[in-house]
């Protein structure tokens, strides 16, 4: 006997309950209600992607970033040493000048789109220009680094051998260019973790963050 068809209006309605159910428990977080969301800030004009992108008159000088509207630090950093580091630091580029042109604390956090601002980050949010005691960042990470080190994950490369992302596990953190930048913990858009502060692509708890790197 032919099976008897829905409704299309029940199918819809059976589809949409199914959808429903199957996303019970998994939050999602987004930049909305995050710290990077400053739409309730008086400057900001209600809005939230403003303060870093524009759709017209951006900066298309700012490299790895996309209709960029902020202004971006000029500082000179002290970055960080260790006579057991194998990896040779630069001064922060790509998306670590970014992150940096507000939490130096050098740039204000609404000096946007041509304007300067008067707002600027502080206590525990400003980083500085003293990098020597914080993780270091615009490096390069590769197979030899990984190997030099011995305690290192080998990271994964595309077709042409530039590493683009590395760990142990999902997700995977992202390289850039094939250098470690602050953006490879950190998720500026908040997408990764729901409830999380530190903006981290993987959680600190168990140290999970550090060891999709670090072989410990």
């Amino acid at each position: 006997m032919k099976a008897m068809a829905l409704p299309r209006t029940m199918a819809a309605a059976a589809v949409v309950g199914l959808c429903m159910l199957l996303g019970q428990g998994v939050p999602h977080a987004s930049i909305v209600g995050s710290d990077h969301d400053f739409s309730a800030k008086g400057w900001s004009g209600g809005r939230i992607c403003i303060v870093c992108h524009t759709p017209h008159s951006a900066d298309t000088s700012v490299a790895d970033a996309p209709l960029w509207n902020h202004d971006v630090t000029q500082a000179t950093f002290i970055t960080y040493s260790s006579p057991t580091l194998d990896a040779t630091v630069g001064q922060p580029s790509s998306v670590s000048k970014l992150c940096l042109s507000c939490h130096d604390g050098t740039v204000a956090v609404d000096s946007y789109g041509g304007n300067t601002g008067t707002q600027y980050v502080s206590g525990s949010k400003k980083v500085g220009t003293n990098l020597s005691n914080d993780h270091p960042i615009s490096f390069t990470y590769d197979s030899a680094l990984a190997a030099a080190d011995g305690e290192l994950l080998d990271p994964a490369a595309d077709g042409d051998g530039n590493p683009q992302t590395v760990g142990d596990g999902t997700p995977y953190l992202p390289l850039f260019a094939g250098k470690l930048e602050c953006a490879t913990c950190h998720d500026v858009h908040n997408t990764a973790i729901q409830n999380n502060p530190s903006l981290l692509i993987r959680p600190a708890a168990g140290s999970q963050i550090c060891l999709t790197c670090h072989v410990k």
